[in-house]
């Protein structure tokens, strides 16, 4: 099995739900990302998937929600924009876009500073 990764970025606002402290204002990040997939097997040119594939694809989605504010966003609505949530929310509908008899979605990791992070697998 083979893991490639690529990292890339949004920047959004967003606001916590149900939660009480600072975070539950308005404020935004320059979130990054990370996407793990697996690969079985690798092609005629030793590749699992393009990485630019891989990143054309990610930022294609990641498009949906630059300089957005996320609460607003169908997917948000009823759920708190929080890191958690969006790495959720991303490898779910990245997995739609990339998985296939070779290739999966292993796992996101969303970065909402330098230190903090979340990530969703399964």
């Amino acid at each position: 099995m083979y893991k490639l990764k690529i990292i890339t970025s949004f920047a959004a606002a967003h606001n916590l739900t149900h939660y009480q402290g600072e975070c539950e204002n308005l404020h935004g990040h320059n979130w990054r990302v990370e996407v793990t997939v697996s690969a079985k097997e690798l092609d005629k040119s030793g590749l699992g998937i393009d990485f630019k594939i891989l990143k054309s694809e990610t930022n294609a989605f990641l498009k949906t929600l630059d300089h957005k504010y996320l609460n607003e966003l169908e997917p948000f609505m009823e759920i708190s924009p929080s890191s958690e949530n969006i790495s959720r929310y991303l490898y779910y509908a990245l997995g739609e876009r990339l998985n296939n008899s070779n290739v999966a979605v292993e796992m996101v990791t969303v970065w909402e500073s330098d230190v903090a992070c979340a990530s969703y697998c399964e």
